[in-house]
């Protein structure tokens, strides 16, 4: 892969910390995949907004949060990979009673984050292996509700570091699907983890709003949640959660394991025994192992059933030819 720097890359006035040759097994929670050109973590969201300002339109760009909704090529990322996870960490409790979240947080410290402060309706979020960035760009949601029904606004910046701000009536918003309105996705870079897709505009921060309640007991809720998914799902083994979305009426989950693919393998990429709708890393897998299950699984499960299986998680990069 061609390491020059893209043309009219700038680095004055950058507080935050650029690598190269960056694996990104270390960044997707599937723990495979290849290498990055460049991954920059912003010290800030005003240090990112400086960093956008820096780049030329022709560099392809990617955005990561915890990397729990994402599969990278064997054949890497050409361009600059965003992290934002351990980045933009803003979480405070607003004065109008809100909760004021950037894109960086996990969707575990947010519940928390919340129950600490006498609300309810955020214990969701820990079931969700992802950053606030990564959710509100899929509207991830789990046991009933989704982040989009928290959401008073949004705070966006596109791609020359202009912020903008917006509300739900702004997109269309629908199951796993969020997409601004009268836009279509940004040919100028790959979608990335968590759901953190680069369209014409990146989610960096969200004012949400939650009842007020008893903390213990959204304490209590996020214990329970917490068992259920130890109990239901594949967590020993690196998996990045749902694959597949469920189709209206049914289970993904149903749907493979009616179709028998419990337990197939291709490499070191096995489908479940424990949730049928997860893949897991039994060790050693290649990006290219997961993607052909993926696909051989929607086949399977499409000429058994005739329902065609959509993936939840976003596949970007290179393949190794």
């Amino acid at each position: 892969m061609n390491m020059s720097e893209p043309k009219q890359f700038k680095t004055e006035g950058l507080r935050g910390e650029m690598r190269r040759d960056v694996p990104m097994s270390r960044h997707t929670s599937w723990r495979a995949g290849g290498v990055a050109e460049r991954m920059y973590q912003p010290a800030d969201l005003d240090d990112l907004l400086v960093f956008l300002r820096s780049l030329p339109v022709e560099e392809p760009l990617h955005a990561v949060g915890l990397g729990s909704n994402l599969l990278v090529r064997d054949g890497g990322l050409r361009g600059t990979v965003l992290l934002l996870h351990g980045a933009l960490g803003g979480l405070r409790l607003e004065a109008d009673g809100s909760v004021y979240a950037e894109a960086g947080v996990p969707g575990a410290k947010l519940a928390r984050f919340a129950a600490l402060h006498d609300l309810r309706g955020a214990e969701f979020c820990a079931g969700i292996p992802g950053t606030v960035g990564g959710m509100l760009a899929m509207n991830a949601g789990c046991y009933g509700s989704e982040i989009w029904e928290k959401v008073l606004r949004v705070q966006t910046v596109n791609r020359h570091g202009e912020v903008r701000m917006r509300t739900a009536g702004d997109y269309e918003i629908g199951y796993r699907h969020v997409l601004l309105r009268s836009k279509l996705p940004s040919t100028a870079g790959g979608r990335g983890a968590g759901g953190e897709g680069w369209y014409s505009e990146l989610f960096v921060a969200a004012w949400l709003k939650f009842e007020a309640g008893d903390g213990d007991i959204a304490r209590q809720e996020i214990k329970v949640l917490l068992g259920k998914r130890i109990a239901s799902q594949p967590l020993d083994l690196p998996n990045a959660g749902s694959v597949f979305r469920n189709p209206p009426g049914d289970h993904a989950a149903r749907l493979i394991q009616q179709c028998g693919l419990k337990g197939r393998r291709i490499g070191g990429a096995q489908v479940s025994e424990k949730h049928a709708n997860f893949i897991v890393n039994t060790g050693g897998a290649t990006a290219a192992d997961i993607e052909n299950l993926i696909n051989e699984v929607r086949a399977v499960v499409r000429q058994q059933t005739g329902i065609d299986l959509h993936p939840e998680v976003r596949i970007i990069g290179e393949k190794l030819v």
